[in-house]
């Protein structure tokens, strides 16, 4: 038992220790309808958020808080795996914050794919919930089936037998048979705004070549701020 605390309290293990505590605790709290499933979900993924970063890695489909819990407890028993097979037998010493760092990062890298491929297969299942997936349905590709005035039918990709209400705007109006990706939740009608799925990637591309602009124009405008300064000090007498 002392052994079983000991390793849960060192380093590194000790964050997903903390970590696994609080999501046990948040599932208590849905158990309890204390708390929604979808807590990090917005309406739209036009913002920066954790679910359109999620998104962004694959988690489409899914609650974040579901992609969330299977990503930390997959990555805790990786890191798991590591300390019982490597790190408890090194003389790390002072060196085990760093090492533990590099695992932590590690372990989080490999379990992000084993857990967006968990997550797709719990899609289904999912969808025959409907008030526990609408909003993280955001980012999912779906197949206009029919149009009826400014109001399509269209069904999930991966799975025919979900439908979802989508909503135009003049201009960008859903077309049977196209293939389209969910942008936005609209609560007030239980319905979907939509963009073609092309169109949607090259948004995406153009927004991260936008945000690595952004870097490097943030880091050019520091290196310039360090320059001036340097060569405006002058040594003392």
């Amino acid at each position: 038992m002392n052994a079983t605390v000991s390793l849960a309290l060192s380093f590194p293990l000790i964050v997903f220790t903390v970590l696994l505590a609080l999501l046990i605790v948040y599932w208590l709290l849905v158990l309890l309808r204390l708390a929604p499933t979808e807590l990090f979900e917005h309406d739209s993924l036009r913002d920066d958020n954790l679910a359109s970063a999620l998104v962004s890695l694959g988690f489409a489909g899914v609650p974040a808080s579901v992609a969330l819990s299977s990503l930390v407890v997959l990555a805790a028993a990786l890191t798991l795996v590591a300390e019982l097979a490597v790190l408890q037998w090194l003389p790390l010493g002072f060196f085990r914050i760093p090492v533990g760092v590099g695992v932590i990062w590690a372990a989080f890298a490999l379990a992000s794919p084993l857990a967006a491929g968990l997550c797709r297969r719990l899609h289904r299942r999912l969808h025959c919930h409907p008030n526990l997936s609408r909003r993280c349905l955001l980012g999912e590709r779906v197949r206009v089936i029919r149009v009826d005035d400014e109001v399509a039918t269209a069904v999930l990709d991966d799975d025919p037998g979900r439908e979802v209400r989508l909503l135009g705007k003049a201009g960008n109006l859903p077309q049977a048979g196209e293939t389209r990706i969910l942008v936005k939740y609209l609560a007030g009608q239980e319905a979907y705004r939509s963009v073609l799925e092309q169109d949607y990637l090259d948004a995406r591309t153009r927004l991260v070549r936008l945000h690595l602009l952004e870097r490097h124009e943030r880091s050019d405008h520091s290196d310039h701020q360090r320059q001036r300064g340097h060569n405006g000090s002058t040594p003392s007498g």
